[in-house]
C-alpha cells in the first residue's frame, strides 16, 4: 500500500512535513486535529484527508468550511488526490505527495 505525506510549502512553517498514517486526517484550527493549523481565516475542523481502498489513494474533502478548500488552485467539495497535487488550506499551502513501498 502506497501512503501519502503533505509538505508545508509556504508561510513560517515551509518545509515541515506530515506523513499520512491512519486513514482519516482531519486539518484545522482545533488543538485536537491531526494537523493543526495556527491560521484564523479556517475552520477548528476544516478538512478531512481519506484513505480510500476502493479509489485507490487518498481523497480530500472539505467538511462545510466557512473559507473552503482549494486543490490546485480550484475550491472543491471533495476530490481524489494525485502526486504533486496543491492544497490551499487558509493561507497555508500543501504539496500532497505519495510515498511507495519498498
Amino acid at each position: 500500500m502506497a501512503t501519502g505525506r503533505l509538505e508545508i510549502m509556504n508561510g513560517g512553517f515551509e518545509g515541515m512535513t506530515y506523513d499520512l498514517t491512519g486513514d482519516e486526517v482531519v486539518i484545522g484550527r482545533n488543538p485536537t486535529t491531526d494537523i493543526t493549523l495556527l491560521d484564523e481565516g479556517i475552520s477548528r475542523e476544516h478538512a478531512l484527508l481519506l484513505f480510500d481502498e476502493d479509489a485507490p489513494g487518498y481523497v480530500i474533502e472539505d467538511l462545510a468550511s466557512t473559507n473552503g478548500t482549494k486543490l490546485n488552485g480550484k475550491r472543491i467539495r471533495s476530490a481524489p488526490l494525485s502526486e504533486g497535487d496543491e492544497i490551499q488550506i487558509g493561507q497555508t499551502l500543501f504539496r500532497f505527495v505519495l510515498l511507495k513501498d519498498d
